[in-house]
Formats: structure tokens, sequence, C-alpha cells
């Protein structure tokens, strides 16, 4: 699971004002009851014994047999793994959705580190039998898939496989597994924990990390500046911890991709994604390639239209001077999603609509809370959960119509069962992207106005400019940071440096800059869980751009074919599932005309004013 919470859109400056504007009060929060009553209910506890004394049988019955065992009880093994799975994921999962709505209190910390502890030691009683599987000679392999029962799980298969020249011995695997808990995972909460409870003093209050970071959303040029100065600061105060955190981990990886003859830090990632080095680097070629296009040229014009030679750092996401600064009621918000959806396509609006009809989604931005928004898939047997940090912006209304996205991804793949429901990155972030376009071309087509449709147009490519110009530059910096981490650690200053380079590279000649702005790596909280994770949201970009274009161009059967490239989860591959389209993303070409299609609405911006 990504990020332990699933897939979301990392921490941007995404404003809006805080808490209580018209229209966000009395926002929906999640009931977790679906899952389990409560921490200390006798539902969580009797799940635990029962996934230990199974995960205990299960390892006496097949623990150093599954190369001795026919087709038919290696479907029957399999299918019973995924049982097992099913429930420690799912008590798992409640553990980490509880922390996120409360990461502050040392009670639900306690709470989530003894299930996290607990599910080590379960997942490390059924280790074994994915080893084993992957120590099968092809031939021998070959002759158990053939029988039905085993067949059904061919995808998941595939993809255990290619994990075969990775694997360590059974002793090396069960060790590392076991010492996560107090390794990785455990810098990891450390961040989390650590971030959620810094503040910073803007405007005579002491706001979270969320907050401060809308601020620089507002329209008040003075408040951006204070907000983007406490925000330099109290990271730099912080800075030693969050460099030992970044180089801790960074190190953690090394050592592991050496153990595991990974080439390079890139590679365990790619892997994960299912998706080829040269298509990534086609891809971060071709946005490098079109920074000037993009960012430099846009952020240029933002600057004439701010009526200034350069912009400062916190005018990055400043409304433009003609924004009236819209704030969006939850209900509206709520109405223009689902409408978005439902003109696309009706079956995925009856599948959103059970995130508002039903308590599963937790919208308000309050104390404590994990920043950002994610989605989580739970289990197949359940359903996922919605986190967001509203507060009335058009940002925020296209953040739900990302999560929702993913949370009726997840809903339309639950049918392949919890071994294969899951998708790589680059393609789970498919339906999320879809679903910010679709709301986006339904605000701006109902918009009547020309200047408010030149202000969502600004938005728009300014949230694209976030998710593929920016993450790529994160992405530089995660490449530069873990290669020269092999030389040794890295100070403070030396990932600042880094930073700064990688931002003034991506952002252009447009941007003044200051010290508390070599800070700002160390909030993403990407950088920490998921090592390299970013480049997925240019992926998913790009590649629903072109996918856009062949809707937009009326080809036959698309809403079919795009359901069913979402309900196929993680059983076939990005060549597989964009074929239907007439689209592959391993031809340059395909990112081109992704990135083709912010520069038409960059170009569509600079005649409007």
């Amino acid at each position: 699971m990504l990020h332990m919470m699933g897939l979301g859109k990392t921490a941007l400056p995404d404003g809006a004002d805080t808490a209580g504007a018209g229209g966000l009060e009395n926002l929906p929060e999640w009931d977790l009851s679906d899952l389990y009553p409560g921490p200390e209910s006798a539902e969580l506890k009797a799940d635990i014994a029962a996934v230990e004394q199974r995960a205990k049988a299960f390892a006496a019955s097949y623990r150093g047999k599954v190369a001795d065992i026919d087709g038919a009880t290696f479907g029957q093994a399999i299918a019973e793994f995924e049982q097992i799975c099913d429930t420690l994921y799912k008590i798992l999962s409640y553990g980490q959705l509880v922390h996120a709505g409360a990461v502050s209190d040392p009670e639900v910390g306690r709470f989530y580190q003894g299930l996290s502890e607990k599910g080590t030691e379960v997942s490390t009683e059924t280790l074994f039998f994915t080893l084993e599987i992957n120590r099968l000679d092809d031939d021998v392999l070959a002759a158990k898939m053939a029988a039905p029962d085993a067949a059904h799980y061919a995808s998941w298969v595939r993809d255990l496989r290619l994990y075969q020249n990775h694997q360590l011995s059974d002793e090396l695997e069960q060790l590392m597994h076991e010492k996560e808990i107090t390794g990785g995972s455990a810098w990891m909460r450390l961040f989390d924990e650590t971030m959620a409870a810094l503040r910073f003093p803007i405007a005579g209050k002491e706001m979270t990390v969320t907050e401060a970071m809308t601020c620089m959303s507002d329209r008040d040029g003075d408040k951006r500046r204070e907000a983007a100065k406490s925000v330099g600061k109290v990271l730099g105060d912080n800075i030693r911890l969050f460099s030992l955190i970044t180089n801790t981990l960074a190190k953690d990886k090394e050592i592991e991709d050496k153990w595991r003859r990974y080439p390079n830090p890139l590679s365990s990632r790619n892997l994960a994604n299912q998706v080829e080095d040269e298509v990534v680097q086609a891809l971060v070629s071709a946005v490098k390639d079109s920074y000037p296009d993009l960012a430099h040229r846009y952020y240029g014009l933002k600057a004439k239209w701010f009526g200034v030679e350069k912009l400062n750092y916190w005018d990055r996401n400043a409304p433009l001077p003609d924004d009236a600064d819209r704030k969006y009621a939850w209900t509206e918000a709520t109405e223009l999603v689902l409408g978005a959806y439902g003109r696309f396509s009706p079956k995925l609006a009856t599948v959103a609509q059970n995130f508002f009809d039903k308590p599963w989604i937790d919208v308000p931005a309050r104390a404590g809370k994990t920043s950002g928004a994610f989605a989580h898939p739970v289990v197949s047997s359940a359903h996922p959960y919605l986190l967001l940090n509203y507060m009335g912006k058009a940002r925020d209304v296209m953040t739900l119509a990302h999560e929702l996205g993913h949370g009726c991804h997840q809903m339309l793949a639950a049918g392949q069962g919890t071994l294969m429901a899951n998708t790589p990155l680059t393609l789970a972030e498919t339906a999320s992207v879809f679903g910010e376009m679709l709301t986006f071309r339904a605000m701006l087509n109902d918009e009547t106005d020309p200047k408010r449709r030149r202000i969502l147009l600004a938005g728009k490519v300014e949230d694209m400019l976030n998710t593929v110009v920016r993450q790529i530059a994160f992405h530089e910096f995660e490449r530069q940071v873990h290669t020269e981490r092999r030389q040794g650690e890295l100070s403070a200053e030396r990932l600042g440096a880094i930073w700064m380079d990688a931002q003034r590279t991506s952002l252009g000649p447009a941007f003044t800059f200051d010290e508390n702005y070599q800070h700002y790596w160390a909030y993403i909280p990407h950088f920490i869980h998921s090592p390299f994770y970013v480049y997925a949201y240019a992926f998913g970009d790009c590649l629903v751009n072109s996918l856009y274009g062949v809707y937009e161009q009326g080809a036959e059967g698309f809403e079919d074919k795009y359901l069913a490239m979402l309900s196929a989860g993680g059983t076939l591959r990005h060549k597989e599932l964009l074929a239907p389209f007439g689209l592959d993303a391993s031809d340059p070409a395909f990112w081109k005309k992704g990135i083709g299609v912010v520069k038409g609405f960059i170009d569509e911006l600079a005649e409007s004013f």
C-alpha cells in the first residue's frame, strides 16, 4: 500500500482560507465502523486472533512443500493466502486510517504501532509462500498453472516472478521483513508525527502545515509572504531532523538495493510500476526538454499579468489579479464533480455516488489530521475511504475529483480480488487525473464569463504544471539525492542546494528565491514514504491528456473500454491497457502529445490577455 495510506496527491500549496468560510461548516467525516466498531472492539481482536491462527496453519500445511503440490492444490493455496492477506490488510488499513485522522494523538500512535507490529508477525508466517513460488523452475510452475484454480491467479504469479532475480535467502528475507517495523517504517512514523506536530505562526495564529500552505494561495500578497517565511523558518528550525530522516532512509534504500542487485536507485520503483526504464526516461526527458515552453513561459506571462519583472516564490500559486477568489461550498463541489462524472458515464457516477451517500470520506481540515489527500483501497472485501483537507478553492474541487477517481478505480477493480486489484502507480493515477479533466472541462464549458474562463484555465495550467513539471523536478531532486548519498551523508545545506537547483531549472527565470526556500524539500511526504513515486503523477497526467484526446475525438465504445480498463485492476500492463485506445507509452510521440495539451492551454491563455 502506497505511502501506508493509499493513493493521493503530493502536499502542494493548493490553497484556501481556513475552515469556517461559507459552505465549509458541518463537512462530512468518515465512519470507520464498516471495518471495526473501534480500536478496542471484540471484532478487531477476533480478527487478529483468527488471522494469526490461520497464518500458522497455512505455514504448517505448505512451508517447504510448494514445489511438490499439484496444480489444483497450488491454486487452493493461493486462494487461502489471498484470504489471509485480505483479513490482515483490513486490520492494518483500519490502523492506518485511524492514525491518519489523529496523527498527533500518542494513544492512536501506540495503537497503530501495535497493529503494525502484529501485522509483521503474521506476514512473517506466510512470507515463505512467495519465496518458494519464485524458486520454482519455469517448467514446474507452468505445469501447476495449467490447473484452472491456479490459472485464475496468473497475473499475480507473473508479477511476483518479476522479483525472482532480486530475492534473497529465506533467512535474510525474514530478517529484513521483521526489522522493517524498527527500520524504515519507524523513520516514516517519526516524519509523520513530527510534521503533524509542527505549528507555523501566521497572522496571529498557530497553523498546521496544511493551513500554512493554503495561505500561499491567498489573495493578500503580504499574507502569502508571511506564510512563506514562516514555513521556511519552521522547516529550517527542524531541518537537522528532516535531513537525518532523509539520509537514513536513502542509505537504507541503498543497502537493500545492493543486496537485491538493483543497478540504480530508480530500478526497484520501475519494476514495481511494471514500466521499462526507457519509458520513464523518455517521459523525464520530454518534460525537461519542455521546461522553457511550459513553466518558464507560463510564469513569465504570470509575472507580466502581475505587472512585475519577476515573481517571488510565494506568488507561484497566487490568484491572478482579476481572480475573485471564489469559494465553492461542499455541496456545490459535490454537484460539480458528480455532474461531470455523470455526463461522461452514468455507470461511473453511480459508483462515485457511494462516497457521498455513505460515510466513506473525511473532508474537513483539523489539527492533528494528516495533510494532503488520499484514497485508501483497504481490501477488495471492504470498500475504499477518501481523505481530504477541503477548504473551498477551485483546486480543492479538483482534489475531490482526483481522489474520487482513485476511489472509483478501486471499487471497479475490487472484483479482481485482494491480490490482483491494485495497479502499478503509473496506471493508478489514470482514473484520478481523468476525473480531474472531466471536472475541469465541465466547469470551463459551463462558464460563460470570459474573465472567469481565463481564471479557470490558468488554474488548470498551474495544476498541470504542478503535476507534470514540478513532479519531474521532484524526481530530479530525488535522483540527485540518492545518487550522492551513495558517496556519503548529505548535509542539510547540500540537500537545500540540490533542491534549489532543481527548482530554478524547472521554474525558470521568472522567480526570485530567498534562503528560506532551500528548506521546502522537507515537507514533501513522498520523498519519505515512497521514493521515486512522484514521476507517476507526470506519467498519469500526460497519459490522460492523450487518453482524453481519444475521448474528445468520439472514439467508438470509449466509455466501455475505459471502465473495462479500470476494472482490470493489476491484471494487465500499460501496453495491454492502452492498446484498445490506439495508444503506446513506449512511443516518444505519446509523451509529446500529452505535453502538447498543456502547451495548447498556455497558448490560449496568452491570446486571451
